[in-house]
């Protein structure tokens, strides 16, 4: 039983406000040295899944220069991924949900031979074995397998699909768009069917005007009886970066050890573009303490609680706290940076005060010299 993938990678672009100025929301930097697509592409590569097509809509020049040729995946540009942007089916880009989408895979999904589709969006980080869910899809005799979490419904924020199960865990209730009481599952956008299936679920219904996978075809078509649906529980750690808060707090849950070990584990790597860099180097007074810190850069100053990407400078008396510092940003002497997310290349002039807060961390936009 072989699988493809299909993966999302601007689903929730409109939601990261300047973290997707220029880039997908598969693309935004996280961890360090990853970008967000590099967990669901090493599940799907670590899976056995040869064949990958990459739906895009627009600002994704940093995706594909992140992507490269795919070595690092043991994969092929060209050959196993591919990108499938709006105007190769002659569309808009605009598209109005993942069904209308999915029509720019429909000549990818006609031409492979795999029996089933992986369906998947870049927002939910975790480690996961594609083909256990496939074993448990396949035992059910169900058609469509939802892969779930508990433990992150909260009867306030609306959930893409949200899913109620018995002592048993059978699936008593389905909702779409709903803010679902704590007892609910959440969705991860983590989906598979048959791809026959997918197929003519598209077909049939876009032309209909249906655009939406979650609401117009799982919810509706089980609600009338003509879909049966299987839950996949998951049960470590799942990150779910579906706005700039939910990005911050994320990043945060990386400096607790647990949270790394489960999420970044030797025996099913977390892949990423390679870089060679120099080992970071420690000023007389530089210090870094509990901080995720990567390669390549210069620390004069102090940065605590902090995620610090590569090639960072951090000069003398400046004082970095609880803060994302992403690639190539510069901090000036002085400086004092309290609950904020620098993105690429920015610079901070020597004695700038930068403060957000816990709930809403402040975020400076790539390139800014502030």
């Amino acid at each position: 039983m072989d699988m493809m993938g299909i993966i999302f990678s601007n689903i929730y672009d409109n939601n990261m406000g300047e973290l997707t100025r220029e880039r997908t929301s598969a693309s935004i930097p996280f961890g360090g040295r990853y970008r967000q697509i590099d967990f669901i592409l090493s599940n799907m590569a670590n899976s056995g899944i040869r064949d990958i097509g990459i739906i895009t809509k627009y600002n994704y020049q940093s995706l594909m220069d992140h992507l490269g040729n795919c070595d690092e995946w043991d994969l092929k540009l060209g050959d196993g991924v591919r990108f499938l942007p709006p105007y190769a089916t002659g569309h808009t880009g605009a598209y109005r949900g993942k069904l209308e989408a999915l029509q720019t895979a429909l000549p990818v999904l006609e031409r492979n031979d795999s029996d089933y589709v992986v369906l998947a969006d870049t927002t939910v980080l975790c480690t996961i074995n594609f083909l256990e869910v496939l074993e448990k899809h396949v035992e059910s005799g169900c058609d469509i397998t939802v892969v779930s979490k508990a433990g992150k419904c909260d009867g306030v924020k609306p959930q893409q699909l949200a899913m109620k199960l018995d002592e048993n865990g059978n699936l008593v209730d389905l909702a779409a768009g709903y803010s679902a009481p704590e007892e609910y599952l959440v969705g991860m956008s983590m989906f598979i069917m048959e791809r026959k299936k997918l197929i003519s679920v598209i077909r049939d219904m876009v032309p209909h005007g249906k655009y939406h996978f979650e609401r117009d075809f799982i919810l509706q078509h089980y609600l009338e009886g003509r879909l049966k649906v299987n839950v996949y529980p998951f049960h470590n750690v799942a990150l779910f970066n579906e706005s700039v808060l939910e990005y911050y707090n994320n990043s945060m849950a990386l400096l607790k050890e647990d949270v790394r070990r489960s999420l970044f584990r030797s025996e099913v790597p977390i892949y990423t573009k390679v870089r060679d860099a120099v080992p970071t180097l420690f000023g007389e007074n530089g210090q870094a303490p509990n901080c995720v810190l990567a390669d390549g850069c210069h620390l004069y100053g102090c940065a605590d609680s902090c995620v610090i990407f590569r090639e960072v400078d951090i000069e003398e008396g400046a004082d970095v706290r609880d803060s994302i510092i992403m690639q190539g940003s510069h901090i000036g002497a002085h400086a004092k940076l309290r609950y904020v997310i620098l993105d690429k290349n920015v610079t901070i002039k020597p004695g700038t005060q930068l403060l957000g807060s816990p709930d809403h961390p402040l975020v400076i936009n790539k390139g800014a010299v502030i």
